[in-house]
């Protein structure tokens, strides 16, 4: 690995280092950034416990456990220089035994692990935010055989690669990930590269009984959740068609718990919740970039008392600095799930949702001129 020195335009050599050599150890550093970075495994994951024991009747413990996007737990092991012969037999047994968790005994091991290390924090609203669900019982977790592995080292033996390509082969979910530490003076970088990449795959449970029950109830709960959002959306969209109103006339009834709309800024929608306890309105600052969606907030928010007299109410700002996006919302109570409610839901949304639109247009369209004067096209 090189370093690009563009003042010389010249290429450094970095020095390949051993963990061993650099004094540093497994549970103190290599964990430590994996539980702080999870990213640098190439996906969003969770880490939802650390030097997890709760297996009954053994006192082994895995390094890190995480729970993906799709819902399923990953098994995550930690070794430095060398992989080891056993390692893939300790992650098996691990994967083995997470395999019975349901989801109340993981939220459960997740606000340990909050209240722990994290300074606290609600275990089921972060999980909901990381799902991307408004409702816990929407969402499953640790489904079926789905649980996952992935093996970290600086080099892998032999065996340990023969028999996690075994595995895949027999459908076994499994990833490894090299990882070589490189010093350049006194700064130290480390590289982390998948060597390993697998299918989706299934592997041994214990207990499944209770969790295909709660894997059961939560599937029923979805697709009600599902069917009853679709009819709700088709009636707020006839009443929109009633109102006049333009915003939405593109758009067809969804699943989810919002309805999106253009706002003129790329990735910035316009967007209607139907919730359990309220209905919103809001715009949303989703694009790619954070720096971007912070700047977008900010320059809005400096013209928050023009806009809010526009709009004819206080809106909540939330920035939100420890996510990616920000959000501008107007909320009102409601029994969501009421359907006596919606008749006057419908009409408090279509109201609202014209009255954001028309608050907001004149200083999106002022950022997106601001943009083109400054040659970087619109936002």
């Amino acid at each position: 690995m090189y370093r690009v020195d563009l003042s010389q335009n010249r290429l450094d050599r970095l020095s390949q280092k051993r963990f061993s050599e650099l004094n540093l150890r497994e549970r103190d550093h290599l964990q430590e950034w994996l539980a702080n970075q999870p990213d640098a495994l190439g996906e969003e994951l969770l880490v939802i416990q650390k030097e997890f024991d709760g297996f009954d009747e053994t006192r082994e413990r895995l390094d890190l456990l995480a729970l993906d996007k799709e819902g399923n737990l990953v098994v995550i092991e930690n070794k430095l220089d060398d992989s080891g012969r056993d390692v893939v037999w300790q992650a098996l047994k691990y994967t083995a035994y997470v395999s019975s968790l349901t989801k109340m005994q993981i939220i459960d091991i997740y606000q340990q692990y909050l209240d722990r290390y994290v300074g606290g924090g609600n275990a089921a609203e972060s999980v909901c935010d990381f799902m991307e669900v408004e409702e816990l019982e929407e969402t499953v977790l640790n489904s079926g055989n789905d649980q996952r592995m992935i093996f970290i080292a600086a080099h892998f033996r032999r065996e340990v690669t023969a028999t996690v390509l075994w595995l895949i082969s027999r459908g076994i979910r499994a990833q490894c990930f090299r990882v070589i530490p490189f010093a350049f003076g006194d700064e130290l970088m480390v590289d982390i590269q998948q060597i390993i990449p697998t299918p989706e795959a299934a592997d041994f449970m214990i207990g499944m009984s209770s969790k295909e029950t709660d894997e059961k109830v939560a599937q029923d709960t979805q697709k009600k959740l599902h069917a009853l959002r679709r009819d709700f959306w088709a009636q707020a969209l006839e009443q929109l068609r009633a109102d006049g109103v333009e915003l939405y006339k593109n758009i067809s009834p969804s699943k989810d718990h919002w309805l999106s709309a253009g706002s003129g800024v790329s990735a910035c929608p316009y967007q209607m919740i139907f919730a359990r306890t309220e209905a919103r309105v809001e715009l949303g600052l989703q694009r790619p970039e954070s720096d971007e969606n912070k700047w977008l907030f900010d320059q809005l928010f400096s013209q928050k008392d023009e806009i809010e007299v526009a709009f004819g109410a206080e809106l909540t700002w939330r920035r939100m600095d420890d996510k990616k996006q920000s959000r501008i919302v107007y909320a009102q109570p409601f029994d969501g799930f009421d359907r006596a409610c919606w008749p006057d839901m419908r009409v408090w949304l279509s109201a609202h949702i014209v009255k954001l639109e028309a608050a907001f247009r004149a200083p999106l369209a002022r950022l997106n001129r601001e943009f083109r004067s400054q040659g970087q096209g619109d936002i």
